[in-house]
């Protein structure tokens, strides 16, 4: 029997590590928030909290409450829970913990959590508090387990798609209410309004596919990330995991079953 894997965060890079598992037959737990702010929901198995089920690549993801894990799992589903990360420690007893959240820092997961601990991106250390951190750094390293050591630090430069960086990532101009006015794969022009937050208006800086969009009614800061437009304007960009996140569901594949392996060898 597989053991069990408890992944924190359903966003868009989480998500190409629970397809990973998932395809390869491990039973796959993931705990959300409340209100998940991803933008990239149509790739991210954690939107299942906004729409109840969600769909991706064939494999099925389902909002459901602790209890009901088990039966959704025997079902062959992803459960996706926002119960408390202490309450699902307690109640599932993991054997795996992936920290998939990319906080850019450590929100509390430590090497006590589970058997084997996974931290992906910056802000964890192996060897201090997980066993293996993954590197999403695009790049040579892009998907590399450390066993000791930290991921490349957060630069603040979104990763170059289709030859942009910071313009074709879209900012909160104001704090309050956001509502989108465009839709995930979306053609939208540079200039054009995609949504308000209040009544001020926000605009993509340029031309190209709506490739993410945070779900209207959530309450947000100035500056915070509201969309990612894609120049590259391929439709199916939209949804399907991206090379980026199936790389790093590899390197924490790899992790695992290294894992596996010293166990078997003991």
């Amino acid at each position: 029997m597989k053991p069990l894997i408890l992944v924190r965060g359903g966003g868009d890079i989480a998500s190409g590590a629970i397809y990973r598992l998932r395809r390869a037959g491990y039973p796959v737990v993931v705990n959300e928030i409340a209100i998940p702010t991803m933008i990239r929901r149509e790739v991210s198995y954690g939107n299942a909290v906004h729409c109840g089920e969600m769909i991706l690549e064939r494999l099925v993801a389902r909002h459901v409450y602790i209890d009901e894990v088990q039966d959704t799992l025997a079902q062959g589903v992803i459960p996706v829970v926002t119960s408390s990360y202490e309450e699902l420690l307690e109640q599932l007893h993991p054997d795996i913990v992936v920290d998939a959240i990319l906080a850019k820092k450590n929100l509390g997961t430590t090497r006590l959590d589970a058997p084997f601990v996974i931290g992906v991106g910056p802000g964890f250390s192996a060897g201090r508090d997980v066993n293996v951190v993954i590197e999403t750094m695009r790049g040579h390293n892009l998907g590399r387990c450390i066993y000791d050591g930290e991921a490349e630090p957060n630069t603040g430069i979104p990763g170059n798609v289709g030859g942009y960086t910071h313009e074709r990532v879209i900012q909160s101009p104001a704090e309050g209410l956001f509502v989108a006015k465009s839709h995930i794969g979306d053609q939208v022009e540079a200039g054009s309004v995609i949504g308000y937050v209040e009544n001020v208006p926000v605009n993509a800086k340029i031309t190209g596919t709506l490739r993410g969009i945070l779900a209207s009614n959530i309450l947000v800061t100035k500056g915070f990330k509201l969309a990612d437009v894609d120049a590259r304007c391929e439709d199916s960009h939209c949804f399907t995991i991206s090379d980026k996140a199936l790389a790093v569901g590899g390197g924490v594949m790899e992790a695992i079953t290294a894992w596996e392996y010293e166990q078997i060898k003991e």
